[in-house]
């Protein structure tokens, strides 16, 4: 059964938007500063250049193939199976270290010392039963969350406007190109809530007009929240950044807006929870698009006769998340989907490159430049990162030849 098309422009905008901003505005700035230091602008730029060639990449695509799956279905399409699996394998993995890291920031503002994971387990499992609920809903309610965390960021701007003015923040380390590098890698884990646009081109109505236009507009707006705001944080904390796990509240606090602390961290947890649903449900196409080809197991191929959604995926991705978040560490999660997301890029850049002709809406330069950027910036994570992404990929490659290996074997053998 196919999915209903019942997203406007504004609903996809909305669920772009809100991943974006909320997948790594409040929690992000700590290692960035960390990694770079004094150059921390200079990687945002980075990584929000990098995003862009990717998302020109995904707008083309997703013009030409709007059905869910994102990159998978277009991997597939334009380049063979295996790239397709590869893309898509890459997008679960590195969502879900995403959706345990936004549970984890949503109970980390919110919840008393020692119900952390408690709260973040009950967060999981709330929103699981939203993007079950339907999909209008999901964009209804992302809409909400947006709005919520822009107010939260516009407190911290003002307040960071008010401590300009007083004693200079703490100052930066120097920041070598490799670690700015690092940090742009970092940062873009910001960036790939564009993603949740393409995976859902099959729910869009005139994908191959709205999606293009929907992504293009979350990006550039999410760039200029970011600006704005690590401008904050460089201009009010500086080096004392580096070692906040609440920068943004810190921000707050430096500039004597106490009263206003409460607020800051209510956004926090808004824009994660917002981030959270976003994913959820992109994870939840993503796997619909490769049960059917099965590359997942086919009962995830399922689609809600009553909701038009893809029930059993989206409750797999909600059990698989709750899991994650038993183990997961905050700060190892945001490396470990980077990497993914990145190599899920290479794909979509790779696939878009090959595109010519009429379906071709921008210059091959950017794709090569995306592809070349992901790989830059994918190798430049901490090195744990690095190792730990790349043996779940092999892992991922390796259960699918066996099963295409198997599959064979059924095929000649000879039936009585």
């Amino acid at each position: 059964m196919p999915l209903a098309r019942r997203l406007t422009l504004a609903d996809a905008v909305a669920i772009g938007l809100g991943s974006m901003i909320g997948a790594g505005v409040f929690t992000v700035w700590g290692p960035a500063v960390g990694a770079a230091g004094s150059g921390l602008l200079i990687a945002l730029v980075l990584a929000g250049f990098v995003a862009f060639c990717n998302a020109t990449s995904s707008a083309q695509l997703a013009a030409v193939h709007p059905v869910s799956g994102g990159t998978y279905a277009y991997g597939r399409a334009e380049l063979g199976p295996w790239w397709g699996f590869t893309a898509g394998w890459c997008f679960v993995i590195g969502k879900l270290a995403s959706c345990a890291a936004m549970a984890m920031t949503v109970a980390a503002y919110v919840a008393p010392a020692g119900w952390q994971r408690p709260v973040a387990i009950l967060a999981v499992i709330a929103l699981t039963a939203v993007t079950c609920a339907g999909v209008t809903r999901t964009a209804r309610v992302t809409q909400v969350l947006v709005a919520v965390t822009l107010l939260g960021l516009i407190v911290v701007l003002a307040a960071a406007g008010g401590a300009l003015p007083q004693a200079g923040p703490a100052p930066l380390p120097s920041g070598s190109p490799y670690r700015v590098l690092q940090a742009a890698g970092l940062l873009f884990f910001a960036f790939a809530g564009y993603a949740r646009i393409a995976t859902m081109g099959e729910e869009v109505r005139d994908p191959s007009r709205v999606i293009p236009r929907a992504i293009g507009i979350a990006l550039v707006a999410a760039l200029a929240i970011y600006v704005l705001v690590g401008g904050a944080v460089v201009l009010t904390l500086g080096g004392a950044a580096a070692g906040s796990s609440a920068p943004l509240a810190d921000v707050v606090s430096a500039a004597g807006w106490t009263a206003a602390g409460p607020a800051v961290r209510i956004a926090a947890a808004t824009a994660a929870i917002g981030a959270l649903l976003a994913l959820l449900s992109g994870i939840g196409r993503t796997s619909l698009a490769m049960a059917r080809e099965r590359d997942l197991p086919r009962f995830l191929a399922a689609v809600d006769p009553r909701h038009q959604v893809p029930r059993r995926a989206q409750l797999a991705a909600g059990a698989v998340v709750v899991a994650v978040v038993l183990v997961a560490d905050l700060r190892g999660a945001i490396g470990f989907s980077s990497f993914g997301v990145l190599l899920y890029y290479f794909v979509a850049n790779a696939a878009a490159l090959r595109q010519g002709g009429a379906v071709r809406r921008y210059p091959k330069a950017l794709q090569v430049l995306g592809a070349v950027g992901c790989i830059a910036l994918a190798a430049s994570l901490p090195l744990p990162s690095v190792l730990i992404g790349a043996a779940v990929v092999l892992v991922g490659v390796a259960l699918r030849a066996i099963r295409l290996r198997r599959d064979r074997r059924r095929h000649d053998t000879p039936t009585a």
